[in-house]
């Protein structure tokens, strides 16, 4: 046994989308990169159905990996994504997706359960372990802020994230630099800055020059 941070996701409203299988092969291209960019203890995977999984040394690189996924997502579909702090076992390490349990990976499945609860419908990430209070806080905060972007703040929430600055941003998006810095205002500066405190250094997240 060792003692992870587990993630268990799924899709939401998966089975009203047109093509199931268009975003299934986008869902696994998009934890292949995330897997890419966190180097997680166990890969994030797509298992059965609509749902994925992975596991993580930290509570803030797992709750960094959902929003990098969530992001990715939107505004096609959007994920939801338990996480749970415990011992996990590993009974096949050669099958793909991994045959796994233990109080960690329950811990992600209660999560996610949880987030199925009628009071939980708006919510998109929840962790069940020490110090849940105050993660959880963080995480409904951040996930309504997030609720409140439009497809252009999602984008450069993303890519400040992922390392780029405001000047790259700015570049890429082909907009002016003062652009950029009011999407900052209005909500993804605010977010990037909250994940930065909860993720460890070199987790993610671009200065702002």
């Amino acid at each position: 046994m060792v003692v992870l941070v587990t993630l268990i996701g799924d899709m939401v409203g998966s089975r009203q989308l047109p093509d199931r299988a268009a975003v299934q092969r986008r869902l696994t291209d998009v934890l292949a990169e995330v897997t890419d960019l966190l180097e997680p203890a166990q890969r994030l995977e797509t298992t059965v159905g609509d749902e994925f999984q992975g596991a993580f040394r930290e509570v803030g690189t797992a709750t960094l990996a959902a929003l990098l996924v969530r992001l990715a997502m939107l505004p096609e579909v959007d994920v939801r994504c338990g996480l749970g702090h415990g011992d996990v076992t590993v009974h096949d390490a050669t099958r793909s997706p991994l045959l796994q349990d233990g109080p960690g990976w329950w811990a992600a499945r209660a999560a996610l359960e949880e987030l199925a609860r009628p009071r939980r419908s708006a919510a998109r990430t929840w962790f069940e372990g020490p110090g849940q209070g105050g993660v959880n806080a963080f995480l409904l905060t951040r996930d309504a802020l997030v609720d409140r972007l439009g497809e252009r703040g999602l984008r450069l929430l993303a890519a400040s994230l992922r390392g780029a600055t405001q000047s790259d941003i700015a570049a890429s998006e082909s907009i002016s630099r003062s652009a950029v810095s009011q999407q900052f205002a209005r909500g993804v500066g605010a977010v990037r800055d909250a994940q930065a405190l909860m993720s460890p250094p070199g987790a993610g997240g671009g200065d702002d020059e």
